[in-house]
C-alpha cells in the first residue's frame, strides 16, 4: 500500500460521523480511499447515506493533519497493519459489515487458521470457570485452534495463558492502541502472547482504554471467530454483548451452565434458556457443532460422489468439506455463485443427501 492511500484510510478513520460502514461504502464506490477525497461534492452526495454535514467533516483539513501524524508514527515504528481488502485481513471479519477498515497488529500472527474461537467471560472468574477454561482448551488442543480473547482480567487472561500452555496461537484484541496496555498488571504476559500469536487493534497507537472502546472491541472478538464461548457471566456484562454480536453475525455461541444461585452463572444460564447459546459441557460439544471431527472422504468415495455431482455442486461440496458449516451469503461470495442460483443448487444437493441445511441459512456437508 502506498503512502497516499494509507494516509487517506487514516483520514477516514479520523473523520467524525464516518464509521466503518460508511467508510467502506465510500471506498467501494470511489474505488480507493485516496479517490474519496478527490470526488466532487455532487458525486459524494449521490452516495446513499452521505449528506452535506458529513462531507464538511470529510473535507476538514484537521483530520488530514491527524492522519499524517499517525502515518509518521506507523512509518517510524514499522507498525504492522492490514486493510479490509488485503489478503491477510482476517477472513471471518471480512464478512462483518461493521468490521474495522484497518487493523494494527503486533507479534507472530497467522490469521489464516480456519479454526478460530473466542473465549470470553467475567473478570471475576471463579475456580469453577478457571478449571473448565483450562480443561476445555487442553482438550481442544489436538485440533490446533486459535484462541482469541480481550486480554482483560478473569476469563480473558485465563484463556490466553491456557492457549500458551498448550502451544496454541492466541490473539489478544485490544480496546486501545498498541503503545498502551490495559490492565497494567498484564504487561508481564506480552512477550509470551507475542511469541505464541500477538495483538490486534483498530485504535491508533496512543489511544487510551476508554469505556466505549471496549464495546467496539467486542465486535472484533466476535467477528474474527468461528464461534464464541462464554465461560462465566453475571446477568449483565461485556461478554453477553459479545455473545449478542456473535449471534447477529450468525456465528455459533456456547455457554457454560452453572447453578441457578451462582452470580456468575446467571448470564450463561440465560443465554442457554433463551436459545442464544448452545449448552457447553465439554470440548466435544464444540468439536461436533463446528464439524472439526469431520475428515475429508477417501479418494474412492470422493470419486464416486463427484461422478454424481455437476461442476457447481462439486465446487460447493469441496468448499464445505474444507471450511465446515457456512452461511449462504458466504458460500455465494467465496464460490462466486449468485445467491438465487446457489439456493437452487443447494436444494438439489440436499435432495441428493450431500448437504444439510441449518437455521439461519447455514449449510454443511
Amino acid at each position: 500500500m502506498n503512502k497516499d492511500e494509507l494516509i487517506a484510510i487514516l483520514r477516514l478513520q479520523a473523520t467524525p460521523k464516518v464509521g466503518d460502514i460508511i467508510a467502506k461504502k465510500l471506498i467501494n464506490t470511489s474505488g480507493s480511499a485516496t479517490q474519496v477525497f478527490k470526488e466532487s461534492k455532487s458525486s459524494l452526495l449521490k452516495i446513499d447515506g452521505i449528506g452535506a454535514q458529513l462531507i464538511s467533516h470529510l473535507l476538514d483539513n484537521k483530520n488530514l493533519k491527524k492522519a499524517e501524524t499517525e502515518f509518521s508514527y506507523i512509518e517510524k515504528s514499522k507498525t504492522q497493519y492490514c486493510f479490509f481488502k488485503d489478503n491477510d485481513y482476517p477472513e471471518n471479519l471480512k464478512h462483518c459489515i461493521d468490521a474495522p477498515i484497518l487493523l494494527f497488529k503486533d507479534g507472530n500472527l497467522n490469521l489464516t487458521n480456519p479454526r478460530i474461537i473466542s473465549v470470553v467471560g467475567t473478570r471475576n472468574i471463579t475456580s469453577y470457570g478457571r478449571d473448565f477454561c483450562n480443561e476445555l482448551i487442553k482438550d481442544l488442543a489436538v485440533y490446533n485452534p486459535t484462541i482469541v480473547s480481550g486480554f482483560a482480567y478473569g476469563v480473558d487472561i485465563c484463556a490466553h495463558k491456557a492457549a500458551i500452555k498448550n502451544k496454541l496461537q492466541t490473539i489478544a484484541v485490544l480496546a486501545h492502541g498498541l503503545d498502551e496496555i490495559y490492565p497494567k498488571v498484564h504487561k508481564k504476559h506480552i512477550p509470551a502472547v507475542n511469541e505464541n500469536g500477538g495483538f490486534i487493534t483498530e485504535f491508533w497507537h496512543d489511544e487510551k482504554p476508554l469505556r466505549e472502546n471496549f464495546l467496539k472491541r467486542n465486535r472484533v472478538v466476535a467477528g474474527i471467530s468461528q464461534a464464541t464461548i462464554v465461560i462465566e457471566s453475571a446477568e449483565k456484562g461485556g461478554s453477553l454483548v459479545t455473545a449478542d454480536i456473535a449471534n447477529s453475525y450468525n456465528r455459533d455461541v456456547f455457554a457454560l451452565p452453572g447453578r441457578a444461585s451462582d452470580l456468575f452463572s446467571k448470564g450463561c444460564n440465560n443465554l442457554i434458556k433463551n436459545n442464544q447459546a448452545h449448552l457447553l459441557s465439554s470440548a466435544e460439544d464444540i468439536v461436533k457443532m463446528l464439524n472439526w471431527d469431520v475428515h475429508k472422504p477417501t479418494k474412492q468415495i470422493q470419486e464416486k460422489l463427484f461422478f454424481e455431482l455437476n461442476d457447481d455442486e462439486e465446487k460447493i461440496y469441496t468448499y464445505l468439506i474444507q471450511n465446515g458449516r457456512q452461511l449462504l451469503d458466504v458460500i455465494a461470495l467465496d464460490c462466486n455463485i449468485p445467491i438465487h442460483q446457489l439456493s437452487s443448487i443447494l436444494i438439489q444437493m440436499e435432495l441428493k443427501g450431500v448437504v444439510k441445511p441449518h437455521p439461519g441459512k447455514m449449510f454443511e456437508v
